[in-house]
């Protein structure tokens, strides 16, 4: 066999164990309920849809397009951002369209570092905020996210143990797979540090509008001086159940999204145009649409927790986010999150994504995506009952 260097550093995929054995069930016939993967199941508000329809009509949408966005698009993610948040930017130098978070992240790793590098990263976290940068052939360190500790402290220590000095840090609030949220007050300490430490900070947004009850999701950017040292990433993946668009930006620091320019520049030609004309509908259009996808989420988080708590699984509802991250029930925690999560896939004919796929720190713990209907959930708990 060929020696790939890159491919070497990338362990087994985890959540792969469940997809096939969830795949295998399936084709044998059995209805598998689909917690898995954060896949949203409804479509975006028509509009959206229509625009994208009218613009592809359009014989000049089928040219290639602006790697870093067209500029309607760019003033509609800074409009945005002033309107949500009250943050000026520049839609010239101050944000860049990317095709969906996860690629712009994995871009500008490459685009700000390399070998001798290292960044640090929370975990369990979602998987491409670390490979992104062992792909760069970064060194990761990892920071403990958990409610035994506060992480801005666990932070600083492993910033002070670290030599060389991390140049990077990546995070994201509310933040998946563990539901935690943080308040303006976590970003001023954090913009307070990174300016102290020519740090660069890199914030993945992506469950900005998925919030519940009485939790607002404050941006990084809204801290005065955030742009001296950071970005910010978004996705209308969640907000506008665009998934399989991959639709995203990035905002803030200009020498950050230079570079992330520049790159990309070399790399791709953007997204098909009209998506990204339909996007700038997204963008622009009702807050409504955001409240309707929220509330969705909000039904069947509700509907799931309560559901879990009255069956003898004890979780706690999250504040935000489209996941519940569950800490595996006591006697059964000893198979750890693979395990357990084979076992509610053959007993109970639920799939979950297994806690240690996120990294150090999760192997107790599983992640339920909110994408089945409250029917669909209420049919796992009874499944769910039976095996506990």
């Amino acid at each position: 066999m060929r020696e790939f260097p890159r491919i070497n550093r990338l362990p087994p995929y985890v959540f792969n164990i469940i997809n096939e054995l969830k795949l295998k069930a399936r084709r044998q016939g059995e209805d598998i309920i689909d917690f898995g993967m954060g896949n949203p199941d409804q479509p975006p508000p028509d509009p959206i849809i229509e625009k994208l329809i009218e613009t592809a009509r359009k014989p000049q949408s089928h040219r290639y397009s602006l790697s870093k966005g067209v500029y309607k698009l760019r003033l509609a993610i800074t409009d945005w951002y002033m309107r949500n948040y009250s943050v000026e930017l520049d839609p010239d130098t101050e944000a860049i369209a990317t095709i969906g978070s996860k690629e712009g992240i994995s871009h500008l790793a490459v685009a700000i570092t390399g070998p001798g590098d290292s960044i640090m990263v929370p975990t369990p976290t979602y998987p491409i905020h670390t490979y992104a940068f062992i792909l760069s052939n970064c060194d990761v360190i990892n920071v403990p996210l958990n409610k035994d500790r506060d992480f801005f402290e666990a932070l600083l220590e492993a910033f002070k143990r670290t030599w060389p000095r991390p140049k990077a840090l990546v995070i994201n609030f509310p933040h998946n797979p563990t539901t935690e949220v943080v308040d303006i007050e976590f970003f001023e300490k954090v913009v307070a540090f990174a300016k102290e430490h020519e740090l660069i900070v890199i914030h993945d947004f992506a469950y900005a509008d998925i919030v519940y009850e009485d939790y607002k999701a404050p941006s990084f950017l809204q801290v005065p001086g955030a742009k001296d040292v950071g970005v910010e990433f978004f996705t209308l993946s969640k907000s506008y159940n665009m998934p399989g668009w991959r639709m995203g930006f990035a905002v803030g620091n200009q020498e950050l999204i230079h570079a992330l320019t520049r790159l990309k520049s070399y790399q791709d030609y953007g997204m098909f145009t009209p998506i990204q004309i339909a996007s700038v509908i997204a963008l622009n259009g009702p807050r409504k649409w955001v409240e309707d996808i929220r509330d969705t989420y909000y039904l069947r988080r509700n509907v799931l927790c309560e559901g879990l708590n009255r069956i003898g699984w004890t979780v706690e509802p999250p504040k935000a986010t489209m996941f519940v991250w569950a800490q595996i029930p006591e006697k059964l925690r000893h198979l750890g999150s693979v395990e357990f999560s084979k076992l509610l896939l053959e007993k109970a004919k639920v799939a979950v994504s297994p806690g240690i796929g996120f990294g150090e720190g999760g192997d107790e713990f599983v992640r339920f995506s909110l994408v089945e209907n409250e029917h669909r959930t209420r049919q796992a708990i009874r499944g769910i009952r039976e095996l506990l």
